[in-house]
């Protein structure tokens, strides 16, 4: 355990693709995971991503149906720079066929900003070596990353052969035709430099791959000539050193990519990695860009070593995920860590992501994020007038890169509509807290007016009930297809409604008619809300109470995950929930109910909710901190934050996640700390874990760092 520093000693080959997923690194531009730079013929997920550059991966379903996607986007495993291809004595370093691996050693430096391994291994020659990696993506250049290789011969001398290269010829390990996704274009090198020029199929992203070689003896630059090894889509520079026993070999390679036409250019990245003096100069400059991205975004807490490891690991791939740069970016489930999901935008954005970066980065950051649902505006409104809404109404898709929804199961892509509600809330949330008014009178209020204008259609009017229903949707709880008046969904369709009306009512716009806002508002205030009277509380669908109600506690543990282990069908008829349903609402609108309410929907809900997703924890924490719940808040905190670390879903081989990381966050700054804004101030209702000494943070607020400490 160590506050800084994700640690972990010893070679277990079972664990290769878990923690290849957790020392992954990366600049807001690109990132990749901690493969080994030299050969494994292990199992390894190898990956490497590039912000914004995608494939529309042609959908694969056994019936389609009018409306479907076209395609699923994904983000591209891009072509590989860190290579090296080692022979000690003739022999080929590959520690899955390694005689003995010791002292296997990771280390991600998080206040630092980078990645360590060392080891000593016995080859199959006899020949022993010790061997120290570091590697880092340079936030002061986007484009750029680099690693250093040190080998040292322990039993004899040792001639070591090493080619270093760059790879274009790899593919998506969740391709759906399992095709590859680039053409390689162009390969060329000079001197100690290397170009791959690749571009991707249908999208037609060009993307030179590059690389740059120095070498060194105990740290005496070694001035050779490479020999060149240039096959169809791969180039090597080959070296080979006589090394003394003890004497230490060093290969610094400085790589990345630069996508033409664009941010980035070959031209700036080949000047750019040949003019690097020395990697510690490199190095020094991440020390100082992670140190400024610090003071502004750490949680400190005093008394917890394993809450404060997490929080920093959380918020660290944060930053490496989502720098703001860039509007065209946004932040996939699984950042650059691996290919689940796709690498593109959910509404977890909007829902988890934006509180965290308004606070720690400030309004210019987090308009960014709002900026690229408005710069989609209009593929929003294509993807609704598939589905048959007209007059501008907007649907915002599930899963997207350039606004196209791209998902390709129907219960989510038809029916989990209430992500155009998150996408509102966000716009409100922002306002409130930046109270930046700019931003919803240029830009947000024609995203308010295209999304009331979907919901003012998707209702329908029951003459039986008088009021408005909802049918036929999928709430934020995915263990619950296909059904009607979803209690979140309906009373975020009402909220939208209102608060559309209001903004064009106070920016006296023009275009929209009184008939229109009148119409919004009578839909908003007869939109139809399931209720029991028997228990008092909200029902989560039309039929909640016709289901089996017993409690989590009653699964077997041996059948959990649920969908792991249960039928699909016997999950739909389940009470379950996979998240919060009725508790997003409550959890969005806290200040809509009292307390009273809060705590009857909690007590209600929280016995059926199997948290088998990500996102669920932390929004059950905060609410229970509000409820003075202490304790199970700090289980539940503990539960997203250590969600990776700990592996709880067995799953992490598969890439960390993201987005969920930002309800870390929010399980401290407005569960334990209890921020909330009111009247345009902050205001706090501290609730620490009873063995925390302290709990400070600082947030950004209207423009302002303010510094908490509790």
């Amino acid at each position: 355990m160590n506050t800084w520093n994700i640690i972990i000693e010893g070679f277990n080959k079972a664990d290769i693709t878990k923690h290849e997923s957790i020392f992954s690194l990366g600049n807001g531009a690109m990132g990749m995971r901690a493969n080994f730079e030299e050969d494994y013929t292990g199992d390894t997920l190898q990956g490497s991503y590039i912000g914004g550059v995608y494939y529309p991966d042609k959908t694969r379903v056994g019936w389609w149906k009018n409306g479907y996607p076209e395609y699923f986007a994904k983000v591209l495993n891009a072509p590989s720079w860190i290579g090296l291809h080692i022979k000690i004595n003739g022999e080929l370093l590959d520690l899955n066929t390694c005689l003995e691996v010791k002292n296997f050693h990771r280390q991600l430096n998080m206040k630092e900003g980078w990645y360590e391994r060392s080891f000593s291994a016995m080859l199959p020659n006899q020949q022993e070596i010790q061997v120290k990696v570091l590697r880092l993506l340079s936030l002061r250049y986007d484009e750029l990353g680099a690693l250093r290789y040190e080998i040292t011969p322990l039993t004899t001398e040792a001639t070591i052969e090493i080619e270093s290269y760059l790879d274009s010829g790899i593919k998506n390990s969740d391709a759906n035709w399992d095709e590859r996704f680039w053409n390689t274009l162009e390969i060329s090198s000079e001197d100690n430099f290397a170009t791959i020029l690749a571009e991707t199929k249908k999208t037609g992203f060009k993307v030179h791959t590059f690389m740059q070689n120095k070498l060194f003896i105990d740290n005496k630059a070694l001035n050779i000539s490479p020999k060149e090894n240039k096959k169809e889509n791969y180039i090597g520079l080959q070296y080979e050193v006589k090394v003394k026993q003890n004497q230490t070999f060093r290969i610094e390679k400085y790589g990345g990519y630069s996508i033409s036409n664009d941010y980035l250019t070959l031209t700036k990245s080949k000047t750019l990695s040949k003019s690097i003096a020395l990697f510690d100069s490199l190095l020094e400059k991440q020390k100082e860009d992670w140190a400024h991205i610090w003071e502004t975004s750490d949680i400190v807490i005093e008394g917890d070593e394993k809450a404060q490891q997490s929080i920093r690991f959380n918020i660290f791939q944060l930053n490496q995920t989502y720098s703001g740069k860039y509007a065209h970016l946004n932040i996939g489930p699984k950042g650059f860590t691996g290919e689940k999901y796709g690498g593109s935008t959910y509404w977890d954005t909007e829902a988890y992501c934006l509180p965290f970066y308004m606070a720690t980065k400030g309004a210019e950051v987090a308009r960014n994020l709002l900026m690229y649902r408005y710069n989609q505006l209009d593929k929003a409104i294509e993807n609704a007038q598939k589905l048959s809404f007209t007059g501008g109404a907007a649907l915002y898709p599930m899963v997207t890169m350039n606004g196209e929804e791209c998902h390709n199961e129907w219960e989510i892509t038809f029916e989990e509509i209430h992500r155009n509600g998150a996408i509102a809330f966000a716009i409100y949330n922002y306002t409130r807290y930046t109270g930046d008014e700019f931003y919803i009178k240029e830009y947000g209020i024609k995203v308010l007016i295209a999304i009331a204008r979907f919901w003012a259609q998707r209702v329908s009017f029951s003459a039986e009930k008088q009021k408005y229903v909802i049918l036929g949707v999928t709430g934020p709880n995915e263990y619950e297809n296909n059904i009607n008046n979803n209690f979140y969904t309906n009373y975020l369709a009402s909220w939208c409604l209102r608060y559309a009306a209001e903004q064009v009512t106070t920016l006296q716009k023009e275009d929209i008619t009184k008939e229109e806002i009148q119409q919004w508002l009578h839909i908003a205030q007869n939109i139809y809300l399931p209720y029991s009277e028997k228990y008092g509380v909200y029902l989560q669908q039309d039929g909640f109470l016709d289901k089996d109600l017993k409690p989590v506690s009653a699964i077997p543990a041996e059948e959990r995950p649920l969908n792991q282990h249960w039928s699909w069908d016997r999950i739909l008829r389940s009470p379950y929930i996979k998240q919060a349903d009725t508790l997003q609402g409550f959890y969005f609108f806290e200040d809509h109910f009292t307390k009273e309410e809060l705590q009857k929907h909690y007590e209600f809900y929280e016995p059926f909710t199997v948290h088998e997703s990500s996102l669920s924890p932390c929004v059950h924490s905060v609410l229970a901190s509000a409820l003075g719940k202490t304790d199970e808040a700090y289980t539940l905190y503990l539960r997203t934050a250590r969600l990776d670390l700990d592996d709880y879903n067995k799953e992490v081989h598969e890439g960390l996640h993201i987005t969920s990381m930002a309800g870390t966050w929010l399980s401290i700054v407005e569960g334990f700390a209890g921020m909330r804004v009111k009247n345009g101030e902050l205001h706090f209702t501290p609730r620490l874990p009873k063995h925390w000494k302290s709990l400070s943070f600082k947030v950004i607020f209207q423009g302002e760092t303010k510094e908490i400490k509790l």
